[in-house]
């Protein structure tokens, strides 16, 4: 009895670990490749599509820092002058400020997916 139930055991073990490797059809394993092949694209777009926008996002950060720090210096170069001139300056450096904003801007706008 004890062998019966070992050899029994033993022929069930071997059906199950036969049925785990059993090999798929040619259209099943087409299929799934298929499959497969069009998930992997889509993570990597998603992917690729988050990668561009941290990057376009790191670049508007840089130009904004760049355009600040550019008016900071000019504003400091007018304080060498007095009157009309200091004010002229001064303006001067808060036009390029803001059209260097503007630029970054549109820069960003346009390499943002």
């Amino acid at each position: 009895m004890r062998i019966i139930s070992i050899t029994l055991a033993t022929v069930g073990c071997l059906a199950l670990l036969g049925g785990c490797n059993k090999a798929e059809t040619p259209s099943e394993v087409q299929k799934n490749v298929a499959n497969a092949q069009q998930d992997a694209a889509k993570d990597v777009a998603g992917e690729t599509k988050e990668a561009r926008k941290a990057a376009s996002d790191s670049a508007y950060e840089v130009a904004l820092a760049r355009a600040e720090g550019d008016s900071k210096v000019a504003k400091e170069k007018c304080e060498a002058m007095s009157g009309d001139a200091q004010k002229a300056c001064k303006d001067q450096a808060e036009a390029t400020l803001k059209l260097d904003k503007a630029n970054a801007e549109a820069e960003h706008a346009r390499t943002s997916p």
